[in-house]
């Protein structure tokens, strides 16, 4: 695989990049099981984590897998810090620079932030999204994959290694207006050849979706009956980010698009029901599908580790071909 600089969006990876990113978290994966959970592969690295935007799954993942690849870690949040006295973007970055930063992982409330900070020059470390406004987040859509690859290839260390996810049904329902997660899931599933339906409230469903490649449904029971998804993706109602009325109420978006107990009896025994965090219990999901044997939620978040792990690995580890024991 040729050596990648940043991490900015899931269209940053082919089939083969993503596959190597996958089959890399596999043997994370194992070390992460270990008694002794460290490598030294990125000792003598520098890793900083600048988050503008509140977080704990991603943050707390990113830093627990930087430390557990042996790098120095420096966390930055941006309440409390030069920042909120009026910093800039250029003035933090430069002063990050001037520290000898080799990789910076960027949340920031700006779409666009993180492919600013890559080709600005300010900075001349590896640069990772770690989610740019509603733009994209693409280490959680490949923690997603990742999960998919294990759940459907049997869970085993290995039993994935090389595989895509071709010919899959992926269902992503929910506030895809405002996600993320949805924008970087729909353009990994498919370089990893899944077959993606949008599931959502017409006014919660992006203008230019015409042009994405999923087919666009408004009929949550009908998808469950006709399509039977492999997965179900259950999006958080990002009501901080709404600034009109998208539904009538949320006891009614519950009625509608939410994951309750007749919709789980609905999905097939060995689907996946999926949720990338916070939930939302009782608007998108309801507490009985969120603990139901379906649910991967858990998964996710320690697979995340391993796929960070990973991403890290291709980016900083250089000519290295093998994981260090």
């Amino acid at each position: 695989m040729s050596q990648l600089k940043h991490l900015l969006s899931s269209s940053d990876l082919s089939r083969e990049a993503a596959i190597e990113i996958l089959d890399v978290a596999e043997e994370m994966s194992g070390v992460n099981n270990r008694d002794i959970k460290k490598l030294p592969t990125l000792r003598g690295k520098t890793v900083v984590n600048l988050f503008f935007e509140d977080s704990t799954r991603t943050r707390i993942s990113f830093e627990l897998a930087e430390k557990r690849l042996s790098a120095d870690v420096i966390n930055f949040s941006a309440k409390g810090s030069s920042v909120s006295k009026g910093e800039s973007l250029k003035d933090t970055a430069q002063t990050l620079e001037a520290m000898g930063a080799d990789a910076v992982v960027i949340r920031h409330h700006a779409s666009g932030a993180a492919n600013v900070l890559a080709h600005s020059g300010w900075i001349n470390g590896a640069i990772i999204n770690a989610g740019d406004g509603t733009h994209e987040h693409p280490t959680q859509a490949l923690l997603d994959a990742f999960t998919i690859r294990r759940r459907i290839h049997g869970g085993s260390i290995g039993g994935s290694k090389g595989k895509g996810l071709d010919g899959l049904k992926i269902a992503i329902v929910g506030d895809v207006l405002h996600s993320r997660v949805a924008r970087s899931n729909l353009l990994l599933l498919n370089t990893l050849g899944a077959e993606v339906h949008l599931v959502a409230p017409p006014t919660l469903v992006p203008a230019n979706s015409g042009d994405w490649q999923a087919k666009i449904h408004f009929d949550f029971d009908q998808v469950l009956n006709e399509v039977k998804p492999d997965a179900v993706m259950m999006l958080r109602v990002q009501a901080e980010r709404m600034n009109a009325s998208y539904f009538p109420s949320e006891r009614e978006y519950s009625r509608v698009w939410g994951m309750n107990a007749d919709r789980l009896a609905m999905l097939k025994p060995d689907a996946l029901l999926m949720h990338p965090g916070p939930m939302n219990r009782g608007l998108e999901i309801t507490a009985v599908a969120a603990d139901s044997k379906n649910s991967t939620v858990l998964e996710q978040v320690a697979n995340g580790v391993s796929v960070r792990m990973a991403v890290l690995y291709q980016l900083l580890s250089g000519e290295r071909t093998t994981i260090d024991a």
